[in-house]
């Protein structure tokens, strides 16, 4: 008889990258697609929020990204029929597949939707 075992996955949490966060995240589970240029080239990924808060975006990804891209996201919030679409936000830190993204000027329609689902 096989035993599997597990391996417990831990998280390093960067103190100075936790302090410049502005509100609460809230835990969220929804799939997304994102695009960005990377070196002249279209990049499009898809992967899952997992944390969302009114001016920032937790992502785990299939496409490598790096800090500072300027990427548009397209995310599946719960209960809409229409991807949620931020045009203006930038990559603030890449971790592996994770890397969050900041929410850079969202208008006032995407202001409140965003209110409403958090």
């Amino acid at each position: 008889m096989d035993l599997h075992t597990t391996t417990p996955i831990t998280t390093v949490v960067n103190r100075a990258q936790a302090n410049r966060r502005h509100g609460s995240r809230t835990p969220t589970l929804c799939s997304l697609i994102y695009s960005c240029m990377d070196s002249g080239k279209m990049l499009i990924g898809d992967g899952v929020v997992t944390d969302l808060s009114s001016n920032g975006v937790g992502i785990r990804g299939n496409e490598s990204v790096t800090p500072g891209m300027e990427v548009t996201l397209f995310i599946d919030l719960p209960g809409t029929t229409e991807p949620f679409c931020i045009t203006q936000s930038k990559i603030s830190w890449v971790n592996g597949s994770r890397f969050g993204a900041k929410m850079e000027t969202l208008t006032l329609e995407e202001k409140n939707h965003l209110r409403f689902f958090l």
